[in-house]
């Protein structure tokens, strides 16, 4: 009679998942899944989201149409209020945002209107390197050099990594940066360089990497964002080079735990549990399709996943920070205001 019970939860429970997942296959099918991208066309996160809607619909139960829609504005912080407060939280909107702003609101910026660990995060394709670049005709050549000349660098807004990052060494640091707010995404701050509207920008290694300024030797790489320099990457030191006291270096922990969400996916609070589970597992399993990897790696994309998991002990770390040091960050990060 034990066994006999056993056998029939055990088909009870497998009854029961198939409803789950003839539940959620019946609600996708015929239906449309949006992935907001937070920033204008031509970047990384406007190719990964891209990418995501080519190849992520075959993962899907049901099959649903997958459409990539830009959604640009203050460094991604508009797709954000949008994913967070008026998009459906039924599993059919996806968002692309920048690893920054899950920290807007911590650091104090009361545009940012969600609660960051709220969010239903659904993984990061990639773990990139940002980078400063310059143009190689610019007066400042060297971290050293900002002590003394100053830099024009092109940013997108609040949030956003080419804003952060040179606020950061303007305000922490006290570097010679002069900030120029406001292009919608890379490619209009690659443009800005070119056009010598600003002398350098901080994006992704991948974005730069894409740069024609780089190859002809136009454009130099300047700084990592990270400690320690990637060996990878070629020519340009990480933050350690800068001189800095223990509360500074505790502030820069914090400031790079960005690095540690990627390019986050995120879905609204309240999707129902079978849906979630449904599009974590297509995300990955698109981004281990060895279709998915070629059309990858032929845009200069390199897969390197990040878990929702990840990205929530991120989120919890940065928020267990002593308060004097996310004080000493907050007020930094203020000086994104003094850049409008």
């Amino acid at each position: 009679m034990h066994k006999l019970a056993s056998i029939i939860a055990a088909f009870a429970l497998f009854a029961s998942s198939a409803a789950r997942a003839d539940a959620v296959e019946d609600f996708y099918r015929g239906k449309s899944v949006t992935i907001m991208i937070g920033y204008g066309s031509g970047g990384s996160d406007d190719l990964w989201a891209r990418l995501l809607a080519r190849h992520m619909s075959r993962f899907l139960p049901g099959q649903p149409n997958v459409i990539p829609q830009n959604v640009p504005g203050a460094g991604s912080l508009v797709a954000a209020n949008q994913a967070f407060k008026t998009v459906p939280k039924d599993g059919t909107v996806l968002a692309l945002i920048n690893r920054g702003v899950p920290f807007e609101p911590l650091l104090g910026n009361k545009s940012a209107q969600f609660d960051p660990r709220q969010f239903n995060y659904i993984g990061s394709p990639d773990r990139d390197t940002i980078v400063g670049y310059i143009r190689t005709d610019a007066a400042v050549q060297t971290i050293a050099d900002l002590r003394t000349k100053e830099l024009i660098v092109a940013a997108t807004g609040s949030g956003a990594d080419s804003l952060t990052y040179a606020v950061m060494l303007r305000d922490l640091f006290h570097l010679k940066v002069r900030i120029v707010q406001g292009y919608p995404g890379s490619r209009d701050m690659n443009l800005a360089v070119e056009r010598g509207e600003a002398q350098g920008t901080f994006i992704s290694y991948d974005t730069a990497l894409r740069e024609p300024g780089l190859k002809d030797g136009t454009r130099r790489l300047l700084l990592q964002g990270r400690f320690v320099a990637d060996p990878h990457i070629k020519g340009a030191p990480g933050l350690a080079a800068l001189d800095m006291s223990g509360d500074e270096r505790k502030a820069m922990e914090l400031f790079l735990l960005r690095a540690d969400m990627g390019r986050p996916f995120v879905a609204p609070p309240g999707v129902p549990a079978d849906r979630l589970a449904a599009l974590r597992k297509a995300f990955v399993d698109t981004l281990v399709d060895p279709a998915a990897v070629d059309d990858a790696l032929k845009q200069g994309l390199n897969v390197s996943l990040i878990s929702p998991a990840e990205m929530m002990a991120t989120l919890q770390k940065a928020y267990a920070f002593d308060e004097a040091i996310i004080d000493k960050v907050r007020l930094t990060m203020q000086g994104s205001e003094k850049s409008k």
